[in-house]
């Protein structure tokens, strides 16, 4: 697919980060602990925990609020956010929300696929 005069034509880069749900913080990060996975941010006290995964990442997201129905979410770098938003758009996807710059460094949205499975495409700021 070609891109359109004057637009940028998003690539796929790499899988960033994989976030899961877990309604037990202290547990699951003893586990990825244990495991070896070196941890990078937050901890056993955190709603939010980030482990190194080669150059990736594997995240824990605290759910607290009654069952776990979120399974959580696959982080994919893009080499543009923004074209890659509007690519969701011009194809009749409905993204959750429009692109914004994170706390955490990275520019991103987020989409749901027919099944649920929620992606988030994202690229560091710089």
């Amino acid at each position: 697919m070609k891109a359109a005069a004057g637009k940028t034509k998003p690539t796929i880069e790499a899988l960033s980060a994989v976030t899961l749900a877990t309604r037990n913080m202290v547990r699951a990060v003893c586990f990825y602990e244990a495991l070896g996975f070196p941890l990078t941010a937050g901890g056993a006290n955190a709603a939010f925990t980030s482990f190194a995964l080669g150059s990736s990442f594997l995240n824990l997201i605290a759910e607290t609020h009654g069952p776990i129905n979120w399974w959580g979410r696959v982080i994919i770098h893009v080499s543009d956010v923004d074209a890659m938003y509007q690519k969701a758009l011009d194809a009749g996807l409905a993204p959750m929300f429009a692109p914004s710059d994170a706390p955490w460094g990275e520019r991103y949205f987020h989409i749901v696929d027919p099944d649920g499975h929620e992606l988030s495409f994202a690229k560091t700021l710089t």
